[in-house]
């Protein structure tokens, strides 16, 4: 009897999405990260372990990734609203600027004076700007840290990322253009275009969603809504070749500020983003390669460390030329990184095959570590500031 492909695929998924279950569990009774635990379930299931995508194939894998990060984005995009501006808005501004730019060229010139190709150093280097901002957020929510510092570090959180994907934008059009006819200079032009091509997406679609939201009423039509518009602006953004990351971001951002009740079509995105942001961490663990980890691993411990230099370096400059008092630890509490690194690594490897399962491997298992350490340096720099517990 021949089996049924839906039977392996109902299966498949079935027990993925409780073993996402199991991990999240396990995460609450011994503090270890979620995403941790579920990359390690992706590399379990993968080609490094049991190797259960063999028959079913991989082909969904861009699929569910594009689905997961534009969710991310568009509420990543909530975040930027006036009133954070209003309240922190020029040390935020100041200090997410120079974290990102700073880190961006410590990796990328400290991987070149290491002898690794352009493409590589700069991919890695835009990567290297993105944060977490769940994990820094539960982190101060966790502690109970209040004041400034705390204030100032949620601020770069939640903007920083979209400095990061305007980097990430340009660098793959650059890389692009390198590897192919294009010179430099037309590369540089495509990243700009890209970039301007997003952001005319991502507003030309928030602005009707602002005016709709809030005349449909909360509940399930809501979701359908935002789910609608979200998937829309990841289809467009697609189409048109301009960056999914930065289109939703910008219509989360337009939404926030213009619509009358801007958190209900977040609240709806929220109630269904996590299943995909499951099978997302789950695919990712799983698109590892053996001999792409083994190449990558001398990659992967560079990463760290310049990172690590990048981050502190940034931190301690912006909150100087910001001219303020704060402690200049944020840099070390802007550690954590998840989601948007893997799915900007993701974005490589789909463009440049070659040297992006490298960048993928490298970056999933930087991820590990700093999903891992991130946090507890996060906490270290609120207890250090005097607006968190020690304990």
């Amino acid at each position: 009897m021949t089996p049924d492909p839906a039977g392996s695929w109902l299966l498949t998924l079935g027990a993925l999405f409780l073993a996402g279950l199991a991990a999240d569990l396990i995460g609450q009774r011994t503090r270890l990260p979620r995403v941790t635990l579920l990359l390690l379930v992706g590399v379990g299931t993968g080609p490094l372990g049991l190797d259960l995508f063999a028959r079913l194939g991989t082909a969904w894998f861009p699929l569910i990734a594009d689905l997961a990060l534009v969710m991310v984005a568009f509420l990543l995009g909530g975040e930027l609203t006036p009133a954070l501006l209003r309240e922190r808005g020029r040390m935020v501004l100041v200090v997410s600027l120079v974290v990102v730019v700073v880190t961006l060229g410590c990796v990328a010139a400290g991987l070149l004076a290491l002898g690794w190709p352009l493409p590589v150093a700069l991919l890695l280097g835009a990567i290297a700007t993105a944060t977490a901002p769940a994990a820094v957020s539960d982190v101060a929510r966790e502690a109970g840290a209040r004041g400034p510092f705390t204030r100032t570090l949620l601020g770069v959180v939640a903007v920083d990322d979209a400095w990061g994907i305007a980097a990430m934008s340009l660098a793959l059009a650059l890389v692009l253009g390198l590897h192919g006819p294009e010179s430099a200079r037309t590369a540089a032009l495509d990243g700009l275009a890209e970039i301007g091509g997003a952001l005319l997406v991502g507003c030309l679609l928030g602005i009707p969603l602002a005016l709709l939201t809030g005349r449909i009423r909360a509940g399930e039509p809501t979701q359908a809504e935002a789910l609608g518009a979200v998937l829309l602006c990841g289809g467009l953004a697609l189409l048109l070749h301009v960056s999914l990351l930065l289109a939703a971001m910008t219509m989360g951002a337009v939404v926030a500020n213009l619509a009358r009740h801007h958190r209900r079509p977040f609240r709806a995105i929220e109630g269904i983003e996590w299943p995909f942001m499951l099978l997302f961490f789950i695919s990712s663990g799983a698109s590892l390669r053996p001999a792409e980890l083994s190449a990558s691993a001398g990659l992967t411990l560079a990463y760290v460390v310049l990172r690590l230099i990048g981050r502190i370096a940034g931190g301690w400059l912006g909150v100087r030329l910001a001219g303020g008092s704060l402690s200049r630890g944020v840099g070390l509490a802007l550690l954590p990184q998840a989601g948007v690194a893997i799915g900007m690594a993701l974005m490589a490897s789909q463009r440049l095959p070659e040297p992006g399962g490298v960048i993928l491997s490298a970056t999933v298992a930087a991820t590990v570590v700093f999903e891992l350490l991130g946090p507890l340096f996060t906490r270290r720099a609120l207890v250090r500031s005097g607006e968190a517990r020690a304990h």
